[in-house]
């Protein structure tokens, strides 16, 4: 188990010392490292089942440090790595050569790491899932991993048509926020009627509305949703087989505030079953969350406060879920535009740390608005002068 990285220019990240915990979070404007970071978290943990997949789709790399990187990350990417950088893991003082994770090694090990990407919303096409051979070689490995997955969730595992809501696929309580705040009513359905089964969403049998009149929320939702089914299996197994850890790219992408909160429930189901999970996120909303959950660590917050704080109705499972939220360890890091890596875990409005306290710049713009309205306000003539 990794549990903690330090990193030194690779890509845009100068210096980072990443400790993880049950939940961690990395906020930060774009193109600071984030996702780079995360990727090469999937490259560590899973190394062999990687190169097994390349080998099984026919990507050759021979062992060549540039060509994997671009195969990997995405062509052109091969320039994150340079003479300057290094890679350390735990406490150990001697790092880790990139190079060696070019080669796939004498030993097989099942995957481990489940890597939701920002881009997704690419796995469908008009609604229809697509496999690891539909995109380019030079498309990042984890988006096609990921569309591979979703590819076989939806022609092969799904029998049913109805896909959401569905009666064996998560807890009521959970479903009820998703279909108010983000489907508002509709079903996701499996067209059966063509050669492949096409996603489309209905409502109380009226004609089926295909993928490009959704609302963008929906659109970057669905794939977001598969892969939970993916990681949420209806059976007594709690995790997908030896799947330990979740990574999942801005999880708000397109979702008003109460549909970020309904999938935030979902992420805290991701650690009752008990995986590691890591987000990335530009929403302040998310750090709102780990901030309370935090503070009622701290100051004897119980289930009720939890549940009361993700607007859950009180079932068993959403009592354990709220148990097990109390129970975990949150990080945070801000992702810096100087290339630096800040821990604030803390999350103190009151840091003198600007990352910190600005919560790496997602209450900034918030701040900024209330000082020059209160300045604005502070000029006006008093009412009736």
């Amino acid at each position: 188990m990794i549990e903690r990285i330090r990193a030194r220019g690779i890509g845009p990240v100068k210096e980072a010392d990443v400790r993880f915990g049950d939940l961690t979070v990395f906020v930060g404007p774009q193109a600071t490292g984030k996702s780079i970071i995360l990727q090469l978290l999937k490259l560590l943990v899973d190394r062999h089942a990687i190169h097994e997949t390349m080998r099984r789709f026919g990507l050759a790399q021979r062992g060549d440090i540039e060509r994997f990187l671009n195969l990997y990350f995405g062509e052109g990417m091969a320039s994150i790595r340079s003479d300057e950088s290094r890679l350390f893991l735990g406490q150990e003082k001697k790092p880790t050569e990139l190079s060696a994770y070019a080669r796939r090694g004498r030993t097989v090990a099942p995957e481990k790491m489940f890597y939701i990407p920002a881009q997704r919303v690419m796995s469908l096409r008009d609604g229809v899932t697509r496999p690891f051979t539909d995109f380019r070689a030079g498309d990042p490995f984890v988006l096609r991993d990921f569309s591979e997955k979703v590819h076989g969730i939806v022609q092969t595992e799904i029998v049913n048509e109805d896909v959401f809501p569905h009666p064996r696929r998560f807890d009521k309580a959970l479903r009820e926020p998703l279909e108010e705040h983000i489907f508002g009513g509709f079903g996701l359905r499996k067209d059966t009627s063509g050669h492949q089964g096409r996603l489309v969403l209905n409502r109380d049998g009226s004609s089926a509305l295909p993928y490009l009149v959704w609302s963008a929320g929906q659109r970057e939702f669905a794939p977001l949703l598969l892969g939970l089914y993916w990681l949420l299996p209806p059976s007594k197994v709690p995790t997908r087989g030896s799947l330990e850890w979740v990574v999942i790219e801005e999880l708000e992408m397109g979702l008003h505030p109460n549909g970020i909160g309904a999938v935030l429930n979902l992420v805290m189901e991701l650690r009752l079953r008990g995986y590691r999970v890591c987000l990335s996120t530009h929403s302040p909303h998310v750090l709102d969350v780990v901030w309370a959950l935090r503070f009622f660590q701290g100051h004897g917050g119980t289930s009720g406060d939890v549940r009361k704080l993700l607007g859950l109705r009180s079932t068993n499972k959403t009592r354990r879920l709220a148990d097990r939220a109390l129970e975990s360890e949150f990080r945070t890091y801000y992702f810096g535009r100087d290339g630096a890596v800040h821990d604030i875990s803390g999350l103190d409005p009151g840091s003198e740390d600007d990352a910190e306290g600005g919560w790496g710049g997602l209450t900034e713009f918030s701040g900024r608005v209330g000082d020059v309205v209160a300045e604005v306000a502070g000029r006006a003539p008093p009412e009736g002068t």
